[in-house]
């Protein structure tokens, strides 16, 4: 099981998302090939009902604390009540890496 389906695989038992996207983003930065570094969570969970958005954060940081601490350089989270996400439809996109570029 590669990092992005294990993370996937996390949140799904610990917030049974309605909607649930783990994109490696790794690639459109400044790290080895397949370092799976860099990864953005976009989750749509009924769990998140009443939480502001830090307590949301959070809660996704404490399930992923163990991946924060090791392989994990860059986590975006992107998280919404079901509400939320009927309203918008599509988290954001990623900007580009502020960090350097593979290109020479």
């Amino acid at each position: 099981m590669n990092l992005r389906e294990h993370i996937e695989r996390k949140l799904r038992e610990a917030l049974a998302p309605a909607h649930l996207e783990v994109h490696d983003e790794s690639h459109m930065h400044a790290v080895p090939a397949g370092a799976q570094s860099h990864f953005k969570v976009v989750v749509v969970s009924e769990a998140f009902q009443g939480l502001p958005l830090i307590q949301q954060h959070r809660r996704i940081n404490e399930l992923l604390a163990e991946e924060l601490a090791g392989p994990i350089h860059a986590l975006a989270l992107h998280t919404y009540t079901p509400e939320q996400w009927a309203a918008r439809g599509s988290a954001p996109a990623s900007p580009p890496c502020q960090g350097g570029s593979k290109a020479g």
